[in-house]
């Protein structure tokens, strides 16, 4: 899985090593369904503090097509997590949807034979 960084804020590329080590960690078992993904981190209102960290992760699937997880935290790490752990839920169960549906249309055809 090819995974993209990309941050203008000097806090926010210091995180580039543990978002792509986190990224790859969390999407192992899904890698066949993300070929590409893309971290952007931000800083909403610049250095007044409070909830303002921001994480756009942008997954490419080739059932589902680009889709596009935002989390706001209080810190880089936090938005980080709950991006990913959001993200891996939606694709497992847009997966889980996906096969099933191709499994009840299958079994639909069998009987109408």
């Amino acid at each position: 899985m090819q995974v993209i960084f990309e941050s203008r804020d000097p806090d926010g590329a210091q995180m580039r090593e543990l978002a792509v080590l986190r990224v790859n960690f969390v999407m192992r078992r899904l890698a066949w369904l993300v070929p590409r993904a893309k971290v952007r981190l931000s800083d909403v209102n610049g250095p007044r503090g409070g909830l303002d960290k921001c994480c756009r992760l942008e997954l490419k699937t080739d059932h589902v097509g680009t889709v596009t997880i935002t989390s706001m935290a209080r810190d880089w790490r936090s938005a980080l997590e709950s991006a990913l752990s959001r993200a891996a839920h939606m694709l497992v169960r847009n997966w889980q949807r996906h096969r099933d549906h191709k499994r009840s249309r299958r079994l639909a055809f069998d009987f109408d034979q």
